[in-house]
């Protein structure tokens, strides 16, 4: 019998969205998106008793039709979108200063301070640092007065309370500390998560299923 070639294999590569700019060129900080605007609640129909008329009688000419009232149960409202992640290529040296980049654009773009939870996954962040030299109590009351960028290592990114935007950085530390923190940061962000870091180290962690 003749053989038939075998049909070629295509791998896919890991699931996930990848926002790695073309060769020599460096990608531009994303600006934030507005978040999903909730679904009007159904109108409820009119009070009142109504009388139905027989099947085979209709409504007398010049007299307003009987008000149905409401025609079955309302649709539930649409669930929550999924918040938009955007990449921004960085080494883990500069994964922090291009957090900090787009934290400005961030503000400077109408979002308000308690909007945005940074995540690091190495060096602290000198503002956490500096709180948590205050003590674990006083940082914490900085966090859950939610008037101010909250910063937050992946080790205790849990315990952070869900916020509109989440900026990951890829600041060194374990692979460990890279897939807590962005299983934090997805689960926490409301409308728009930004990751910044190796894009190959990234798209390996996102596809993992984080």
């Amino acid at each position: 019998m003749p053989l038939i070639p075998e049909e070629p294999q295509i791998h896919e590569k890991a699931q996930g969205p990848r926002a790695t700019p073309a060769s020599g060129r460096t990608a531009p900080t994303p600006r934030p998106v507005p978040g999903p605007r909730p679904a009007a609640p159904p109108r409820p129909g009119r009070p009142g008793p109504v009388r139905p008329a027989p099947p085979t009688q209709r409504a007398s000419r010049g007299s307003a039709p009987a008000d149905p009232g409401p025609s079955g149960p309302a649709a539930p409202a649409a669930a929550p979108a999924a918040p938009q992640i955007q990449l921004i290529p960085a080494s883990s040296e500069g994964a922090l200063d291009a957090a900090e980049e787009a934290v400005d654009l961030l503000l400077d773009s109408g979002r308000t301070p308690g909007d945005v939870l940074v995540i690091t996954t190495g060096e602290p962040h000198p503002w956490a640092a500096h709180e948590l030299s205050f003590g674990d109590a006083a940082y914490w009351a900085q966090h859950d007065a939610g008037d101010d960028v909250f910063y937050a290592d992946a080790a205790v990114a849990d315990r952070a309370a869900s916020r509109a935007v989440v900026v990951v950085a890829l600041n060194g530390g374990p692979e460990a500390a890279a897939v807590t923190a962005l299983s934090a940061a997805r689960s926490r962000a409301g409308t728009l998560l930004i990751v910044c870091g190796d894009p190959q180290r990234i798209n390996s962690v996102l596809g993992a299923g984080v």
